[in-house]
């Protein structure tokens, strides 16, 4: 290794080492949401356009971000899967990406680490159009890990907020037609409680990768309050770095609450 690259990384180390003890001074996130952008894009400049090894790192990203999160003891993360507006896409990349998501859910669900961390694993989002043996990978893993409760790791897939809030607009109207609800007893807090997330606290952080500064119809009710993150960094290229750096941004703010 010539000298240069050897001066790089061990700058590039204590970069990193003096953020995790400057994160560590301040207060961390509770819940971090993630919107992962850019895994095409990544393809078409790194891997010759091969999306299905860019949506395949990506994915591997998704593990390798949940292991920062633990071990900065962040108890909620939420990724953004799969929207509804993605199933648009060539056939081909969402059976892959169905394919490689079920792999996930089984590989995440037997994974020790999992296990000792207590980490609770669950998929909201409407679970009607995917694949019944995606349903059935969602299902081993919201089993296996149900007793749990220190972590929670929450994927939205096939999850559209629109939808989610349609959805809840119409329950609560069905309670109210049959005389379980007054129209007086709505409120936000009972509104929530009939959303996807309903006991699940609100992103203190909602982070989004590849350049696009925008929401992507992401947990629109639920973001009121939350402090957005934007990083031109695809998400394959995520590094613990750019996480570190987002999370100082977060410390930096003073969060107001709309006062």
């Amino acid at each position: 290794m010539k000298l240069p690259e050897v001066v790089s990384k061990k700058a590039y180390s204590k970069y990193q080492k003096d953020l995790i003890k400057e994160i560590h001074e301040g207060p961390l996130p509770k819940h971090i949401a993630v919107i992962m952008d850019g895994n095409r894009r990544y393809a078409a400049e790194l891997l010759d356009g091969d999306n299905n090894e860019g949506h395949r790192k990506g994915e591997e990203k998704i593990e390798e971000m949940l292991e920062w999160c633990l071990d900065l003891k962040i108890q909620y993360v939420t990724v953004y899967a799969l929207s509804t507006e993605n199933f648009k896409r060539d056939t081909d990349e969402i059976d892959f990406i169905m394919n490689l998501s079920e792999a996930a859910l089984y590989r995440m669900a037997d994974n020790k680490k999992i296990h000792d961390l207590k980490v609770r694993i669950r998929v909201f989002g409407d679970r009607s159009t995917l694949p019944d043996s995606v349903k059935e990978a969602i299902k081993y893993a919201e089993e296996k890990t149900a007793h749990h409760s220190d972590f929670n790791f929450n994927v939205a897939m096939a999850y559209g907020s629109r939808q989610e809030i349609i959805c809840a607009v119409k329950d609560i109207a069905r309670k109210v037609a049959n005389r379980e609800i007054e129209i007086d007893d709505i409120s936000e807090e009972l509104f929530s409680e009939h959303l996807y997330t309903s006991d699940i606290p609100d992103p203190d952080l909602i982070l989004r990768t590849s350049g696009e500064v925008r929401i992507s119809n992401f947990l629109l009710w639920q973001l009121a309050y939350s402090e957005l993150y934007f990083t031109d960094v695809y998400w394959p290229g995520f590094r613990f770095i750019d996480f570190l750096r987002a999370i100082r941004s977060y410390q930096q703010r003073v969060r107001r609450y709309g006062e």
